[in-house]
């Protein structure tokens, strides 16, 4: 593999900084010998909740907090996420050690909380050529990727805690009712695609299974969401952004998976929004991925076409959530002035599933 660059913060994006004084009071008192001067970056990937780095007293501390401007406290539910991550730390061990939640939005306008730092390489879209890895190396993260998530979906929930984190019975309908909701809600334009696609989803749901298929999924797992080992880059040590994380089935969670894994012959479109480093040389296809998770945890594949095309609806509503907070003025952020050719392109990717039955080859 080529040398990995480990992930780095940088400077907190205009509209995004936080209150130094009152957080550096309030982490006094709250972490009892830390003292000196309060350095704050951000990291500046990801598109919803936001993150910093602090940097005090010769330690290093990761922030969450909502973005600014945000609406959908469901969404961004700070108090939830370190929960998750609270529960997860006892057993599943992927997953950043949280430290402290602050609920009193007099610090920083709305609750946050801290958890440690885990450095490693975090694979993204657009990396420069000598970041990339090699094909053999692409291919045993690959590999773990799968691993992980399959290992994620068989955590007893039960044992750590998280049982009440949400409720298996009628998953699917209501994330397919749900995530339709909040289209219509945050549509700026007309769609088509997208308007076609929400209707299919709604009249063609599989059959529950019983008892319906309950696990602890993520709702966000791609590339970008893993941290990799730094020494040598391809096992994973940490799982971020649990934001979504819920109680569901998993073949939901593969198939939000799968729209993320765009293959080289998608769309060049599709390709040049980088949604995850998934075209670059080693890695499995699509398909091949689903097989892969299969395999591992002996889940039928009878409906991924359902799955993937939810998944692809999914991502598309995210994005246009994103760019309507955009468009409202939330959030000055350059990179969301673009965001809804993604949403176009989710779209057409999750109606062409629907017309081959199939989620490969499909242009």
């Amino acid at each position: 593999m080529q040398t990995p660059k480990l992930d780095r913060p940088t400077a907190v994006r205009r509209g995004e900084e936080l209150d130094i004084n009152e957080l550096s009071k309030y982490l006094a008192e709250a972490l009892p010998g830390s003292s000196g001067h309060l350095v704050v970056e951000q990291f500046p990937s990801g598109f919803s909740n936001l993150t910093y780095c602090l940097k005090w007293g010769g330690q290093q501390w990761v922030l969450r907090r909502p973005p600014f401007g945000a609406e959908i406290k469901s969404a961004h539910d700070m108090s939830r996420e370190f929960r998750i991550l609270s529960g997860l730390a006892k057993s599943y061990g992927k997953v950043p050690r949280p430290q402290l939640y602050c609920e009193d939005p007099a610090v920083l306008g709305a609750p946050f909380y801290l958890m440690e730092r885990v450095e490693g390489v975090i694979l993204r879209g657009h990396m420069p050529l000598s970041e990339v890895p090699e094909a053999k190396s692409m291919a045993s993260i690959a590999d773990n990727f799968v691993e992980t998530l399959a290992d994620l979906h068989q955590v007893d929930y039960r044992a750590v805690g998280l049982e009440d984190l949400g409720r298996p019975e009628g998953y699917l309908e209501r994330q397919v009712e749900g995530w339709c909701g909040r289209y219509q809600r945050s549509r700026t334009d007309d769609l088509a695609e997208m308007e076609s696609v929400s209707r299919w989803l709604r009249d063609h749901p599989p059959a529950e299974s019983s008892p319906p298929r309950g696990a602890l999924i993520h709702n966000d797992f791609k590339y970008d969401n893993l941290v990799l080992d730094p020494t040598q880059g391809e096992e994973v040590i940490a799982v971020l952004d649990w934001e979504m994380a819920t109680l569901g089935d998993p073949l939901m969670d593969l198939g939000t998976t799968l729209g993320y894994w765009v293959d080289p012959g998608d769309p060049p479109g599709l390709i040049d929004l980088a949604l995850s480093p998934t075209t670059l040389p080693g890695n499995p296809s699509r398909y091949e991925i689903a097989q892969r998770y299969a395999a591992r945890t002996g889940s039928d594949l009878d409906d991924l076409v359902f799955f993937y095309t939810f998944g692809l609806f999914k991502i598309g509503v995210i994005v246009q959530q994103i760019y309507a907070r955009y468009r409202a003025g939330h959030t000055r952020d350059p990179r969301f002035a673009a965001l809804l050719e993604g949403v176009r392109l989710c779209g057409r990717m999750a109606a062409q599933a629907v017309h081959r039955g199939r989620i490969d080859d499909l242009f």
